[in-house]
């Protein structure tokens, strides 16, 4: 070796240590071009290593020596004559057990793991792990430390060739995980069994048993971390954790609830560090998600959530984006919520939230509410009848003494406005007079707009009594609040105008004077913030008072919108997008002039890549993971290594959590302009056909997207761009069945190029929010475009529906559940929305192939049926009703074989103890009788007892039974058509003609009308005792100052029905109001 070669690289290594930047640029300059590209660098560098009295160069030389042995594919290294190789392999293990700094053994053993990636797998260096061993089971404390860590780094590179060695492994990690002298030595093991975990298979049964008994020992590793205040071993054991937790080998299985118990333990002892409790409550929180199977089956939210109620009546950091144990502690509330059947979650949480609600601790009752709050999204339904109980509780948290408990009870009622808009509207009396009380209190002031914005977004009608009210306070805050209150008034202000719609004018004039100066904000954080909220209100007040009155304030809008998108912040761009998407919407074609502007930006922004993705290549899971929890595991990015002229970057050298936040900004960026992609060819029509073949392509770029948001997007946004496509082209009406009308040429490819991306998707979808949406996309577009839009893809497409039903698809996989093993009647909110979505993906296949439908439904009727069973859920039994009387309703007369089994499943469902159910089962036998060809005239009398209590309701009903009500009545328009003969009309009639107008649901306004036509043809002496309600009914329906309730057709019958009337009664007809419907009036 030339000494003066090494010499001159060890003074240029030294000179890069130097803090004279023109230097270090001068040295590494010369490296790059001089040594770097030689083969003899390598030798140099071990070289280095070895003699090198300065710590720093020895460490820089490692890292170099590294980077060179990596180096295109081990180019370099392979370049070096045989005999240096050798050299270098047999010295440079026992220099790092010499070397003194573990800073320069760990850079020095990552060199060893660049090398072994060559040589292994071709069999060059059988020394290695014989000497790895000996020195993991060496007397020598830092033998074993070095040891383990060549080990740890090599099987990081490549375990892949280390199959056969795995039981050796095991037996050494057994010693190894209670070393009695090093922690050092346990996390590094743990962190080795953590590589590992990754290459064993489900099927190798004896690795996986071995590695289920060295859980134990590996947990005691974890907490001996947290009690010593390791945070540093602590972060990497988590990290080992949470891979363990998301790998599809169901390796922690057994060991859910001692786990769950460990992380509770840990993260609820205030004597630990607050940080490390965090990470032990991110890893419980991870359970939940990853393992939900076992949790449930284990019965496990009860102990959980008691454990994690203390901890959440902790305080709460002022910053919103700081983590600390209580909000992390809520955060796992939310997720056992949302993840587990509410009947585990939420019988115990209220016993819980009632108890730490009456404790005369303040922090006690602010948890409670803070806990009530979050459980909302994934116990709604549930809750619903339970709702009696949790007002008391949200009043006297309104009025409550403490501040923090009457600032938590606004965020609740923010949650339950979201999830419970019925329940709230009902009791607006009590909640808006009470938050009103509480922004005229500074120290409730942003939390009470907060909640006045969600409750005035579903007010409606109701606000009239208020608005004045509610805007003069509203408007006197945005003269004198601090800048984070102005953002929830302004955006309370855009819910009102919402709700008001065109009573919001007013007021509009005014409001957009106080909220001008907002639009000019440049400051970063809360004057952008700001900014934002403000185009959002803007947007909704254009919606609310229309564009004829926007229309002068339009161009500035749209330059103040195009502004933003300059000014380098992902919030605006997001902001700027969703007011495009309004404004088209509200502006329709005149939005097409700025089509050429705006359409680049949305392109721009969905093809931007993500905060350093070009250096960093982030696995699927791990980056959904780290956004799904709002942690960041360490281990959600890897390191790409550099080509030669990009040197890489280290992990050390990463911010992950602020590199996560910006890929967050724009991840929700781009999905929001994935979304306004379709809004706008919707609401321009014609004028984007330039613009549908580039925004279809990117639209197909996202679906692979690892943010399911943007998955989400593109999916709802290509499909509508297919369906406005399909709308604008020269199409037929199509008829269902398999002979398919033809599409033009271009809808046709447009279909190609969208539907097999999609379908590619679901395949490896995890999601069960971007499922549902394709299921109903899906429906949407089939029921559009009918059998054309299927046409080759009809299997495929029943496969998806056919799975969810079996609670097979690849997002309801759950690793620690067998093959064969059923998966629980009793199942989260959100799985049975998904469950729905199938059943609307089933009944648009119904609709488009009819009678071609048959053999489907043999395979689906079963599959479908088993959601009625009273152990299901309401949505679950609503659903699966609902479904079948479409499925009727698509395949017509070809159900007629299924009649029977269809008819008795109907009749209990008539009976089922919620309106919902109700409803939809009315509806169902309607369809069943008009349908079916067999003669079902002898069920009359049986059905009508069925639907009889169906028309007894009150005036203040629930809007469900409402719905039941109008359904009802089509039923028995229907049996009525069918044979009027079979109906006792004395005892039908007046129940049917009391029962209109319908209020709700004016579909079935088609049936009764029929019926009432029919009876008028056949039998009319039975309808004229009730003449002048009739005649009420048809001036109510004709109205036109309300909505249209019967459609053209039945409009055109009806009025020639009053003609005939007319001739026979005009007196009648004309003191009805009815005369201007005649001919000539």
């Amino acid at each position: 070796m030339d000494q003066n070669f090494v010499q001159v690289l060890h003074n240029l290594l030294l000179q890069t240590t130097s803090n004279d930047t023109a230097q270090v640029k001068v040295a590494t300059a010369q490296l790059n071009q001089d040594y770097y590209k030689n083969p003899a660098c390598i030798s140099a560098l071990a070289s280095i290593i070895a003699n090198s009295p300065e710590q720093a160069v020895r460490q820089l030389a490692a890292v170099e020596l590294r980077k060179r042995v990596s180096q295109n594919s081990g180019n370099l290294w392979t370049l070096l004559p045989q005999v240096e190789r050798e050299q270098i392999k047999s010295k440079l293990p026992e220099l790092i057990l010499a070397e003194p700094n573990n800073l320069v053994r760990h850079s020095a053993a990552r060199v060893v793991a660049a090398i072994a990636t060559i040589e292994i797998p071709l069999g060059t260096w059988s020394q290695l792990l014989p000497f790895l061993h000996q020195t993991c089971i060496s007397s020598d404390k830092v033998h074993r430390e070095v040891g383990i860590y060549i080990l740890f780094t090599v099987l990081e590179n490549i375990v892949e060739g280390f199959q056969e060695h795995l039981q050796s492994f095991f037996k050494l990690f057994e010693q190894l995980l209670v070393d009695p002298e090093s922690i050092e030595v346990r996390i590094t093991t743990v962190r080795a069994l953590g590589v590992i975990a990754q290459y064993i298979d489900s099927d190798d049964k004896i690795d996986l048993k071995s590695f289920q008994g060295l859980l134990p020992a590996m947990i005691q590793v974890i907490g001996q971390c947290v009690e010593t205040s390791n945070e540093t071993g602590a972060r990497q054991l988590f990290d080992v954790l949470e891979t363990l937790l998301i790998l599809e080998v169901p390796i922690l299985g057994k060991h859910i609830p001692e786990l769950a118990s460990f992380l509770l333990q840990c993260g609820g002892n205030r004597a630990f560090d607050n940080e490390l409790r965090v990470l032990a409550l991110n890893a419980l929180n991870w359970t939940v998600q990853y393992k939900k199977s076992k949790v449930q089956s284990h019965g496990l939210a009860p102990a959980i959530l008691e454990g994690l109620m203390p901890i959440a009546t902790e305080s709460e950091p002022e910053d919103i984006d700081d983590d600390a144990p209580s909000r992390s502690a809520l955060r796992i509330i939310d997720g056992l919520a949302t993840n587990l059947p509410p009947t585990q979650v939420f019988p115990a949480l209220r016993t819980l939230i009632v108890q730490y609600f009456s404790s005369p601790d303040p922090t006690f009752r602010r948890g409670a509410m803070l806990a009530l709050g979050v459980c909302v999204e994934g116990c709604s339904e549930y809750m619903t009848p339970l709702m009696s109980e949790v007002w008391p509780i949200i009043e006297a948290g309104l009025q409550d003494g403490d501040a923090s408990v009457r600032k938590a009870t606004c965020v609740a009622v923010s949650c339950l406005c979201e999830w419970l808009e019925e329940e709230c509207v009902s009791k607006h009396a009590v909640l808006v007079p009470g938050i009103m009380t509480l922004i005229n209190d500074p120290e409730t002031q942003r939390s009470a707009c907060t909640a006045l914005d969600a409750l005035l977004e579903i007010l409606q009608d109701v606000i009239d009594q208020y608005l004045q009210l509610i805007m003069e306070r509203l408007a006197g805050l945005l003269e004198t609040a601090s800048l984070p209150v102005k953002a929830v008034v302004t955006g309370a202000i855009g819910s009102a105008a919402h709700a008001s719609k065109e009573r919001f004018l007013p007021y509009f004039q005014p409001t957009m004077s106080h909220l001008q100066h907002f639009l000019v904000l440049t400051g970063e954080g809360e004057e952008i913030e700001l900014r934002g909220i403000t185009m959002d209100a803007i947007g909704t007040f254009a919606e609310a008072v229309g564009k004829d009155v926007f229309r002068p304030f339009f161009p500035d809008m749209m330059k103040q919108a195009f502004q933003g998108i300059e000014m380098g912040s992902a919030r605006l761009r997001e902001c700027s997008f969703l007011f495009f998407g309004v404004m088209a919407r509200v502006f329709g074609e005149e939005f097409a002039v700025y089509l050429p502007n705006v359409v680049p930006t949305l392109i721009a922004s969905c093809k931007q890549a993500e905060h350093g993705e070009e250096a960093m290549s982030f696995s699927v899971s791990d980056a959904t993971s780290a956004f799904a929890s709002g942690s960041s595991p360490s281990n959600a990015i890897a390191v790409a290594d550099e080509s030669e002229a990009n040197d890489s970057v280290e992990l050390e050298d990463v911010d992950l959590d602020k590199m996560l936040d910006v890929n967050s900004a724009i991840a929700v960026e781009k999905e929001i302009a994935a979304d306004t992609i379709g809004t706008l060819f919707s609401a321009t029509q014609g004028h984007f056909f330039p613009y549908v073949e580039q925004c279809a392509l990117e639209l197909v770029a996202l679906l692979p997207h690892y943010y399911e948001g943007i998955r989400k997007s593109a999916t709802d946004s290509l499909l509508e761009v297919v369906r406005t496509f399909y709308d604008l082209s020269d199409h037929q009406e199509w008829q269902a069945g398999d002979i398919v009308t033809p599409l033009s040429s271009s809808v046709k490819e447009l279909i190609g190029h969208t539907l097999i991306p999609l379908l590619e998707m679901y395949e490896t979808e995890d999601n069960k929010s971007v499922a549902s949406s394709l299921c109903i996309g899906l429906a949407e577009t089939i029921n559009k475009i009918g059998p054309a839009f299927i046409e080759g893809q009809v299997q495929p497409i029943c496969t998806i529906a056919i799975q969810i039903l079996e609670q097979k698809a690849f997002c309801q996989q759950d690793p620690d559940q067998d093959e064969d093993e059923e998966a629980p009647e009793d199942q989260a909110e959100y799985d049975s929305v998904l469950i729905s979505s199938a059943g609307d993906l089933v009944a648009a296949l119904a609709s488009a192939l009819g009678a071609e439908f048959t053999p489907a439904f043999n395979t689906f009727f079963p599959l479908i049926a088993k959601y009625y069973k009273k152990s299901r859920s309401l949505s679950d039994r609503s659903s699966a009703i609902g479904c079948l009387a479409e499925i009727i309703a698509g395949m017509k007369g070809a159900i007629t074989p299924s009649t029977e089994p269809l008819l008795e499943l109907f009749y209990r469902a008539l009976s089922d103890s919620d309106a919902e159910v109700q409803s939809n089962a009315a509806f169902a036998v309607g369809q069943l009788v008009e349908n079916s060809e067999v003669d079902l005239s002898p069920q009359y009398l049986h059905l009508l007892a069925g639907l009889r209590p169906l028309f007894v309701i009150t005036p203040d009903a629930p809007a469900a039974k409402l719905n039941a009500k109008d359904n009802a009545a089509g039923a028995v328009g229907r049996l009525l058509l069918r044979n009027a003969a079979a109906i006792p009309l004395d005892q039908v009639l007046p129940v049917f003609i009391d029962a209109l107008p319908l209020k709700n649901d004016f579909l079935e306004n088609r049936p009764v009308f029929r019926a009432l036509f029919h009876l008028f043809r056949t039998n009319g002496a039975a309808l004229y005792p009730f003449m002048d309600r009739l005649l009420q009914v048809f001036a109510h329906v004709l109205d036109p100052s309300g909505p249209d309730q019967v459609g053209d057709e039945i409009r055109a019958q009806l009025i020639d029905l009053i003609g005939a009337l007319n001739a026979e009664d005009p007196v009648k007809v004309q003191a009805s109001g009815l005369g201007v419907f005649l001919p000539g009036a």
